[in-house]
């Protein structure tokens, strides 16, 4: 009997072109991936994946008990794993829509440099179209439209917030000077 369960992707991984982490999420639940809790297990773990598949023409493989899809995007490679009786079509489908919504967001500038100076917004694709292992959206269009609406969003909070704040100091200082004069 197949056990049938929401939690369908157990991390997503991007390395730059020598294999080192430019950005990692490692989702815990279930019994699959209770191996790499610390960061040493984990970077073991992606050293090896990366030497594995570095050369590799192919798009899927099973390695470490875990299917992992792949995608090399100029100097940047993304990884997602997932169990071994994972569909690949749903994950293929995950992997590929958050690599385009990337590119969308980079504008279609995908490089290590890019990944880094963008970070925030890379982080908050994959956690658009992941959750906690949950694949949520693979539609590249909505997960960069969803990003770029935090984006925004977080943006005009912070600067209400900072209107209203120099308006209380501006108020403040006002009163201050106010109760000097009436002292004179």
């Amino acid at each position: 009997m197949v056990n049938l369960s929401l939690y369908t992707v157990r991390a997503m991984v991007i390395l730059d072109g020598d294999g080192n982490r430019l950005v990692a999420k490692y989702y815990s639940r279930g019994p699959h991936m209770q191996s790499y809790k610390t960061v040493k297990e984990q970077k073991k773990f992606e050293s090896e994946l990366f030497s594995k598949t570095r050369k590799s023409s192919g798009e899927v493989i099973l390695y470490d008990g875990h299917t992992v899809l792949f995608k090399y995007v100029n100097d940047a490679h993304f990884y997602l794993v997932g169990d071994p009786e994972e569909n690949e079509l749903l994950l293929s489908a995950v992997l590929n829509g958050l690599v385009e919504a990337i590119s969308l967001l980079l504008k279609h500038s995908v490089d290590k440099r890019n990944l880094l100076d963008n970070l925030d917004m890379v982080v908050l694709a994959l956690d658009e179209a992941v959750d906690d292992g949950i694949a949520l959206e693979t539609d590249p269009n909505v997960i960069a439209s969803n990003v770029s609406k935090r984006g925004n969003d977080t943006m005009d909070v912070s600067l209400s917030g900072l209107n209203e704040q120099v308006l209380i100091d501006v108020y403040k200082q006002a009163k201050e000077r106010f109760n000097l004069s009436m002292l004179k």
